[in-house]
């Protein structure tokens, strides 16, 4: 297991942006989203989306730990947004960027 900065993602960041990469008080940040079932009955259709942010500056054992991740939104609805997630993620994206 390595990194999530150690891999040729980042490398490749690194290449095409030397002056962020020298900078090392400039944030790392990883998005995931999971969809889960709140109340446990598969057949049912209503799902749960959740979006969490870490921040890849700290160590790896750190930064892969409960307590470093971010709950950023959660998206209740009858079904997964699905393409249309990025109508919840735009307000996220302008707080990022105003960060």
């Amino acid at each position: 297991m390595q990194h999530p900065v150690d891999g040729r993602a980042w490398k490749n960041f690194d290449t095409k942006y030397p002056d962020f990469a020298a900078e090392p008080r400039n944030v790392r940040l990883g998005l995931a989203a999971n969809g889960f079932n709140p109340f446990g009955n598969l057949s049912q259709s209503y799902s749960m989306r959740l979006v969490i942010l870490t921040t890849y500056n700290l160590p790896l054992w750190l930064c892969m730990k409960e307590s470093s991740f971010m709950l950023m939104l959660l998206i209740p609805g009858p079904k997964s947004p699905g393409k249309d997630i990025d109508v919840y993620l735009r307000s996220l994206i302008d707080d990022l960027k105003d960060l």
